[in-house]
């Protein structure tokens, strides 16, 4: 009975199978070194390809995200220029605006001195020709109260003239007088002080001699 069997090794007797098997063997050798350089070449070709691709991805990937970095910057762009346009615009605006409402609220302070300078001199010109008129009503007035006790004193002092002549003569040398002759009448009416004999309204004349004659009462015939 065999339990075990230890070969060592096995070979061909004959030297052609010997030669042909070691041909086998170099030639399984050969075409497996082959087949794994192939493989290790396909292998390498197709790593280095995928990193080609892998690279070439990260690339595009990389300037896609450039482009759109860059597209973000130039509408930050954009968008801040428009900010600053528009704050200008509107900062001009409020210049604009803000000057002319100091210029309306400076031509309405000028219409308003203007119109208070107007008033002030109309004010100031009817008080002067109010105190004009009344400057003259009071020296028409003054001069008329004079003109007035000027005659009313003329008026006294020739009344008292006159009675003081009347007294010194006397009733009966006027009585006397009046009853003598026309010369003697015009002594009476001189020594009286009467300048005028004679009113008349046009019609009927009138002889201031009777007024003498009734100073001192009509004769009574005898």
């Amino acid at each position: 009975v065999l339990t075990s069997i230890d070969i060592q090794s096995v070979e061909p007797v004959d030297q052609r199978t010997r030669d042909a098997l070691q041909k086998s063997v170099q030639l399984a050798i050969e075409i497996t070194t082959n087949s794994q350089e192939a493989q290790a070449k396909h292998l390498a070709s197709r790593t280095e390809q995928e990193a080609k691709g892998h690279l070439e991805r990260q690339k595009i990937a990389d300037e896609a995200e450039a482009e759109k970095e860059r597209r973000k910057l130039l509408e930050l762009q954009a968008l801040s220029s428009a900010v600053e346009t528009t704050g200008q615009s509107r900062a001009e605006a409020q210049s604009r605006a803000e000057a002319a409402k100091i210029e309306g609220a400076a031509a309405v302070d000028q219409a308003t001195l203007r119109a208070q300078a107007s008033k002030i001199e109309s004010d100031a010109e009817l008080i002067r020709l109010t105190q004009a008129r009344q400057l003259e009503l009071h020296y028409s007035t003054s001069t008329a109260n004079l003109e007035i006790e000027k005659a009313k004193r003329l008026a006294d002092i020739e009344i008292s003239e006159f009675k003081e002549h009347v007294a010194a003569i006397g009733p009966k040398t006027i009585q006397a007088i009046a009853t003598s002759g026309p010369d003697n009448q015009v002594k009476l009416l001189q020594a009286l002080g009467i300048k005028s004999t004679l009113i008349t309204d046009g019609r009927s004349p009138i002889n201031l001699f009777n007024t003498a004659v009734d100073l001192v009462g009509t004769p009574q015939r005898q």
